[in-house]
């Protein structure tokens, strides 16, 4: 079986992990703190702020940016549904666009009409580490005083060029840009999440509220020389990383141009090998961007049933994801209240949806397993006509 995603952990990840575990301080420790300050160099960000997963990173980011119940909260449907989730967690109305034609990420023509006097803020998406039109984003946003969220769940390694020069996401170009360590992304620490920002009130905001509201940090009152009593200013969450998942997340930091440069280079590969196979659509880098490629997502041709071929890939011992959800369609939306501006519809995400698969790619996907993936998916779509 050829998996669709591994992460790569070895030897490293376990040395650090059993260290932290040995030196007897496990949570929000010394480990969080240097990860995170890693992670800021890496991106090039002024702040980083480790959390338990994307979904609080994106929760507290609405937060800072005043989110609160009956404001709205514009964002793609098309993404997975933490990024909705976390607008109604605030007790906001996520309010749908479609994306652009041809991508998997939010169309900014749409954006003037989604906007109303409730609108709080606007979650950009960078679907499968693909970066989205952020300056076309925030040049709408700006003037109108509207923050920008970036959920950056897929794009660490992801670059954009601005003004000549390459920035990773994560700089952060907006207000704030969240990041996931799910063993689905590139970097993993088992599950896990970052926040990073500019903005300083915001960075101490966002470590206030992830451990309790509790005014006094535990490093601050572990090497306090006095007893030090701490306050709870306001009510808070139970949002913190544990100092195990910083040290690995430090090794996976390590590990990270290499996996960059690794998928950057499957992709070319598949993109040759899937070249020749009629009405298939392969997802091509823009100028202006450089992509981790989180993952691989193919459009199948017109008429394709998307369940059926991955079925017969499965039998063919390759497995594959559906494209991207929307969360419109989602049961758990049924009953919530969301809203598309008026005029519009959603055709483009549904059938992103309907009509994308994500391919494998792992470090340890070789050029060998590439080869029986495409032609499994060749046979697969032969089979489907």
């Amino acid at each position: 079986m050829i998996p669709v995603a591994k992460p790569w952990l070895g030897e490293a990840e376990a040395a650090a992990a059993s260290r932290v575990i040995q030196s007897g301080w496990v949570t929000q420790g010394p480990e969080v703190l240097a990860f995170e300050r890693e992670f800021a160099a890496y991106v090039g960000a002024p702040h980083a702020c480790a959390v338990s997963n994307c979904t609080t990173a994106l929760h507290l980011a609405l937060l800072a940016a005043g989110t609160g119940p009956g404001d709205e909260v514009i964002v793609p449907t098309h993404s997975f549904i933490a990024t909705a989730n976390a607008v109604r967690h605030c007790g906001a109305v996520p309010v749908f666009v479609d994306v652009r034609p041809g991508d998997v990420n939010l169309d900014p023509a749409l954006l003037p009409a989604a906007v109303t006097p409730k609108t709080k803020a606007i979650l950009a998406v960078h679907q499968i580490g693909q970066p989205c039109d952020l300056q076309a984003i925030l040049a709408f946003a700006r003037p109108r005083g509207l923050p920008v969220i970036e959920d950056a769940a897929c794009a660490i390694g992801s670059e954009i060029e601005r003004e000549g020069r390459w920035e990773k996401i994560g700089r952060p170009h907006a207000d704030a840009a969240c990041f996931s360590f799910h063993p689905r992304k590139l970097v993993t620490t088992g599950d896990g999440g970052m926040i990073t920002t500019a903005k300083p009130d915001w960075d101490r905001k966002f470590r206030l509220w992830r451990q309790h509201g509790m005014s006094v940090p535990d490093s601050v009152r572990h090497g306090a020389a006095q007893v030090v009593f701490e306050d709870y200013v306001e009510v808070g969450y139970n949002y913190r990383l544990t100092d195990v998942q910083a040290a690995m997340g430090r090794e996976q930091l390590k590990r990270l141009p290499a996996m960059v440069a690794r998928r950057r280079e499957q992709a070319v590969r598949y993109a040759e090998l899937l070249a020749g196979i009629p009405g298939l659509g392969v997802p091509r880098e823009p100028a202006g961007a450089r992509w981790n490629w989180q993952s691989y997502a193919v459009t199948l041709p017109a008429g394709a049933d998307q369940r059926k071929v991955m079925q017969t890939l499965l039998d063919a011992g390759v497995a594959t994801r559906r494209g991207v959800m929307c969360a419109h369609r989602e049961p758990a939306y049924a009953g919530v209240p969301w809203r598309v501006a008026p005029g519009q519809a959603l055709r483009r995400s549904e059938e992103a949806r309907d009509r994308m698969i994500i391919l494998p790619l792992y470090y340890d996907l070789g050029a060998e397993a590439q080869r029986a993936v495409a032609r499994a998916l060749s046979l697969a779509l032969t089979a489907a006509r």
